[in-house]
Parts: C-alpha cells; sequence; structure tokens
C-alpha cells in the first residue's frame, strides 16, 4: 500500500511537470542530487526530473541525461565525489526538458552530446508537449552532435555501451542504453516507476508504440539484466514486464470501449486504469489523450 501511495505521488508530480507552472513553481535550491551505486564502474544519480546513469573509468565520464539546467552545478559536484576526471559524453535518452534542459551548460563545458537523429529535430525548434508544455528549442550548444538511427555502440571505460532505438513509444526519438558487460541498462522514459507513463503523442509517441518498445527491450535484457528507469527506483525484467502487461489491460479496456462506440466521457466511467491508477484528473486526461490514438 505504501508503494501504492508513493507511487500515486510521484505520477502527480511528473504530471505538474508538464505545465508551464510546474517548471516554474519548482525550488531547485532545495534540491539535493543523491548517487546510487547500481554494479562496477554504473551509478545513477536522483535529483529532481529523469534519473541520470553514469559509468566512470581511465575514458571519463559518459552520463545520461542531465536534469535540468539549475542543477548542473550539483549534479557536476556530485560526479567529481566519484572521479576528477571530465564528463565526455551526454547521452540523451529522449528530447524531454526534464532530461536535457542541462545540454547546453555541458555542451559549452565540451562534452560531447548523443541522441537520436528524431530527438534533435525535436530540439532544434519549439515543440508543444502532449498536456500543453511549450518546450523551447535549443542554442546550439545544447544540440546533439552526434546522432544514430537505429543503433549505436560505444567502447567507453573497457564497457561496450549500445544505444538502442525500439521505435516510436515515449516519442519519436528515444534511446536506451545498455551497459552490456555489466548488464545494466538505462531505459529513458519508455519505463518509468510512477503507474502511468506520460506518452507524447504530439511527439511521435503511442501507447501501441509503448508497449512494442517494452516487448522489444524485455527481448533484449535477461533475468539479472539490473533496469535504471526513467522516473524511480532500479527495477528488473520482471517489473519492466508487470509494466507491458498493465499496459495492455488498458489498451484492451480502451478497445473494447471503441468497438461499443462508447463517447469519451463515457469510456471513462469504465475507469480503464482500475486497480493500476487513481480515478482523477491526471489519469483521465492520459486516458483521453490514449482514447483519442483510437478514432
Amino acid at each position: 500500500m505504501a508503494d501504492i501511495k508513493e507511487n500515486t505521488r510521484v505520477f502527480s508530480i511528473l504530471c505538474l511537470l508538464i505545465l508551464p507552472l510546474g517548471l516554474l513553481a519548482q525550488d531547485f535550491d532545495s534540491v539535493e542530487i543523491t548517487t546510487h551505486h547500481v554494479k562496477d564502474n554504473i551509478y545513477y544519480l536522483e535529483g529532481s526530473g529523469g534519473n541520470i546513469g553514469l559509468i566512470i573509468g581511465k575514458d571519463g565520464v559518459l552520463i545520461v541525461d542531465n536534469q535540468f539546467a539549475p542543477l548542473t552545478n550539483k549534479i557536476e559536484a556530485a560526479i567529481t565525489d566519484l572521479t576528477k576526471l571530465p564528463v565526455t559524453f551526454v547521452v540523451n535518452s529522449h528530447f524531454h526538458y526534464d532530461h536535457t534542459d542541462g545540454n547546453e551548460n555541458f555542451g559549452r563545458a565540451g562534452a560531447y552530446i548523443v541522441s537520436h537523429d528524431n530527438a534533435r529535430r525535436r530540439m532544434e525548434s519549439t515543440q508543444v508537449l502532449a498536456g500543453g508544455y511549450t518546450q523551447n528549442r535549443y542554442e546550439e550548444a545544447g544540440l546533439p552532435k552526434i546522432t544514430f538511427f537505429d543503433a549505436m555502440r560505444f567502447y567507453f571505460n573497457d564497457e561496450p555501451i549500445e544505444l538502442i532505438y525500439s521505435g516510436p513509444g515515449h516519442t519519436d526519438g528515444d534511446a536506451q542504453v545498455y551497459f552490456l558487460e555489466s548488464n545494466v541498462i538505462h531505459t529513458g522514459d519508455m519505463f518509468v516507476r510512477y503507474v502511468l507513463p506520460f506518452v507524447d503523442q504530439n511527439n511521435g509517441g503511442s501507447l501501441d508504440g509503448m508497449i512494442e518498445a517494452t516487448d522489444s527491450l524485455a527481448s533484449v535484457i535477461n533475468d539479472e539484466t539490473v533496469i535504471i528507469p526513467g522516473h524511480g527506483q532500479l527495477s528488473s525484467r520482471g517489473d519492466l514486464l508487470d509494466y507491458r502487461d498493465m499496459l495492455v489491460t488498458i489498451r484492451g479496456n480502451l478497445s473494447r470501449a471503441k468497438v461499443q462506440g462508447l463517447s469519451p466521457s463515457e469510456m471513462l466511467e469504465t475507469e480503464p486504469a482500475d486497480g493500476f491508477a487513481p480515478a482523477d484528473a491526471s489519469t483521465n486526461a492520459w486516458l483521453l489523450r490514449a482514447y483519442d490514438e483510437y478514432r
């Protein structure tokens, strides 16, 4: 019960973050960056925004995502506690600002920013996210200098690191970062631990795509893989499969409502997410966006 309440609280916070007021209201001075050891020379950092994956070693530092720009100094301080070597590469799991707002800071400091090509294209111009938040285009320093389409591999700090594109799901430019030797994967927001994931239909995302992507990820990893989700605690393949099953169940409920010819308001009365998310305004907004995919 405590886990459900916590997940609901985090989901409500994340829903606020897709609105302009949510960004403006944040007190970044009070945010603390917490470092968690994952395995070998891999860590993740928690603060405000998406989880930051991190690998350190003789080649320097590679990070996955970078949260909000006002937190860059705190993030750098947390990294310095682990190693004095600089951040060489920043991999963007996708373009959303709670994962990439620090791009310009790290880019100006000399890091090479890497992303899926579609993510860079989104950052090149102003985007309106599903839910209404407008994300402004990034300056040149914050744009990825290296992009990929289907896959890319790094050999960095004695670790082969695979960047995987599992297709459009959360957005049309998501990258999952698989530390192959250590068997650790950072999924970005294709997999999160705050109940219903944010699906950005305005930018190529879809519920069907999320399900297909999680199927693909589950086939790539194994039962020993440690998952760093886009938000939330370390997870397992079993957690990923439970998440995928939740999405499949909700999709089935929405599909039945569509076949029955239910209006959006009638669909909400059937509570398609019952047992997974509270029947509140945030859940209803999510369901309406997903239902609109089947119009």
